[in-house]
């Protein structure tokens, strides 16, 4: 699955020509151009990483990177901004931002800068999804904190559908990658384990996180 990225950009020039490039390359894309909106997008879901301009017409792009802190701490976010002098810098690196790269900027710099970032991801032994979170190495689950206790088939299938965020994966697919296709398997089964997967992982939350997607199959969405 491409990783899906947030551009956070108040002009609408250069967010355009910058979405436009990032698709061509083969990343999944949603923009705004306010800090508002980006706000209320990352209160949808998660996404792999945010490139957020600093200079924002409603609300600072420090107060968008503060609050996007909050709601998801191992979020990687590269600063895009005018400012350039030190003391912005240091400000970004104090809010957390894990990255700066000053405009006018090179496409080609800032997709390097991406994938570096995602790079550094994939050699986490974690999968966090929202609240969600799963240890690979020690197989611990936790959502808001909370310890939850699967069996292997449960994290098997959890891991599964994390990996796979926001992508609709159908029965066959479920049934061929965590159950192999075992012979006296059949896609009900597939039904019954994302009901126990769904009384550990959402019952008693606010937010659910495992979806039906009907006549298609499933997802996890943040």
């Amino acid at each position: 699955m491409n990783a899906s990225i947030v551009v956070v950009e108040d002009d609408e020039n250069q967010r355009e020509v910058l979405v436009k490039l990032l698709i061509d390359d083969g990343f999944s894309v949603n923009s705004v151009g306010t800090g508002a909106e980006a706000i209320k997008l990352l209160e949808k879901f998660r996404p792999d990483i945010m490139l957020l301009d600093l200079g924002l017409p409603d609300i600072s792009g420090e107060t968008v990177l503060s609050t996007s802190r909050k709601m998801y701490p191992e979020l990687p976010v590269i600063i895009l901004t005018a400012k350039g002098t030190s003391a912005d810098v240091v400000s970004g690196f104090n809010l957390g931002a894990d990255d700066y790269v000053s405009k006018p900027y090179n496409i080609d710099e800032i997709l390097a800068r991406i994938k570096a970032r995602l790079n550094r991801l994939k050699t986490s032994d974690k999968l966090v999804v929202s609240d969600l979170e799963i240890d690979e190495r020690t197989f611990e689950v936790r959502r808001a904190g909370k310890k939850i206790t699967l069996t292997p088939k449960e994290f098997k299938l959890l891991e599964y559908l994390m990996v796979n965020k926001g992508q609709v994966l159908s029965r066959d697919m479920i049934l061929s990658r965590v159950w192999m296709y075992s012979p006296d398997m059949e896609t009900r089964a597939v039904d019954v384990y994302i009901g126990y997967l769904r009384r550990k992982i959402d019952k008693g939350f606010k937010k659910e996180l495992i979806h039906s997607v009907r006549g298609y199959g499933y997802m996890l969405r943040g």
